[in-house]
């Protein structure tokens, strides 16, 4: 009884969630379509949504055809970034002088704009998918690896004491302890890199590339296609979206401990 009261609860949340979404979707579409006809905009300063509907619907072949470049560089380039940044944390953790090491050239990778950065890529990687991906996971892992670091340091001494008493070497207190505890932030670094990982690709493809979503975006651009333009930009925005709901689920069912992000 218990079970079905809480899943009819999830399910009506879920429905509010939806009928939400789909309100706020339709009350900042209406408001466009507004705002173009009360000011009389011209198509190649602001199209109307209708106008980009129909876009999208004439160029949907093509912009599919790039949504896939871009959808394997974002999930490849999100992948490296975790592996990367739990990499980094942990031995940043695990030995001082890395630590010591590392945190300066962590800093300063941040400090360089990735718009530097990436045409460098494309130097050392030629105008393969290997730059983009290279480009997002050096977005992404700073994020992941500050995160999980944080937790891994703000573990409980007394746990960390009590199972030193009971003869715990460094080892099984970081297996059975710290990463345990440094879940939620690591899962947080998670989530804010997936949000950004579309971006990482875009901006990859921006530099230099002949497919892609952000190459699309470049050649809709010079082409005074603005219609098109849009159209690519909201597909854009539904690929973030969808990627970052499906990692929060996934974050969840591995760690159902946590608070899903559509419940809160």
């Amino acid at each position: 009884m218990a079970k079905q009261i809480i899943r009819s609860l999830k399910g009506n949340l879920l429905m509010r969630l939806f009928l939400r979404g789909i309100f706020v979707t339709f009350t900042l579409l209406l408001i466009w379509q507004c705002t173009v006809v009360i000011l009389q905009l011209p198509s190649y300063l602001l199209p109307t949504p209708l106008q980009v509907l129909s876009s999208l619907t004439t160029h949907r072949a093509l912009i599919m055809t790039n949504l896939l470049p871009t959808l394997i560089e974002t999930l490849l380039g999100l992948l490296f970034g975790i592996l990367f940044g739990i990499s980094l944390a942990l031995s940043m953790s695990l030995f001082r002088p890395v630590h010591s090491l590392l945190l300066p050239l962590l800093l300063v990778s941040q400090a360089l704009p990735i718009f530097a950065i990436a045409p460098l890529l494309v130097i050392w990687f030629g105008y393969g998918v290997t730059a983009k991906i290279a480009t997002t996971t050096l977005m992404l892992f700073f994020p992941i690896a500050n995160n999980f670091l944080d937790g891994l340091k703000k573990t409980s001494q007394h746990y960390l004491d009590s199972a030193q008493l009971m003869g715990a070497n460094r080892w099984r207190m970081l297996y059975h302890i710290r990463i345990p505890a440094a879940l939620p932030q690591l899962a947080s670094g998670i989530r804010l890199a997936t949000a950004m990982a579309p971006l990482g690709a875009v901006i990859g493809e921006w530099v230099g590339s002949n497919k892609g979503l952000g190459f699309l975006l470049l050649s809709s651009n010079a082409q005074m296609q603005i219609d098109l333009m849009f159209a690519t930009l909201w597909i854009l925005i539904l690929l973030t979206i969808s990627i970052y709901f499906i990692v929060d689920k996934l974050l969840y069912f591995s760690m159902p401990w946590l608070k899903p992000v559509a419940n809160t």
